[in-house]
């Protein structure tokens, strides 16, 4: 009966993480857009510099800067992708390591802990790509937004 109510206690506790993976998932989702629509400008912009070239016309200088700060966006948010699903692969080693350490006497504290800890950088991180790519997008892109614009 002991191991019943251990396995009871470890699924209650394996529901906080199940609502990250929820959250992360969510995260992943977002990043994916904005993925997207990246690329599908860059496919636009690569059509136009294809086109330019054939006509002669002089956007191009403008267009293959804006096709270099997409490629920085790129990377930025397939970093912060990749940094996600590391979080996501810990939070499911935790849940993991968690109902492992109901059937194993072996104390596995230390590493659920650090599992979670590692989760938490690998979050943080993601995050903070996130952060930079919309700070990119905004600043260097054609959308400048000035303080005293926001504090209007």
């Amino acid at each position: 009966m002991e191991h019943v109510t251990d396995i009871t206690r470890i699924i209650q506790l394996a529901v906080a993480p199940v609502f990250l993976l929820t959250a992360i998932g969510t995260i992943l989702s977002a990043l994916n857009n904005r993925l997207g629509r990246i690329v599908d400008r860059r496919r636009v912009l690569e059509d136009r510099l294809r086109k330019d070239s054939l006509e002669g016309a002089q956007y191009g200088e403008e267009d293959a800067r804006e096709l270099e700060l997409l490629a920085r966006r790129i990377r930025l948010i397939y970093h912060a992708i990749v940094l996600a699903i590391v979080c996501a692969l810990f939070i499911c080693l935790l849940v993991a390591s968690a109902f492992l350490g109901v059937f194993v006497t072996v104390d596995i504290a230390r590493l659920i802990g650090t599992l979670f800890i590692l989760a938490m950088f690998a979050l943080i991180g993601s995050l903070w790509l996130l952060l930079r790519e919309v700070f990119l997008a905004v600043k260097v892109g054609r959308h400048d937004i000035l303080l005293k614009d926001i504090l209007r």
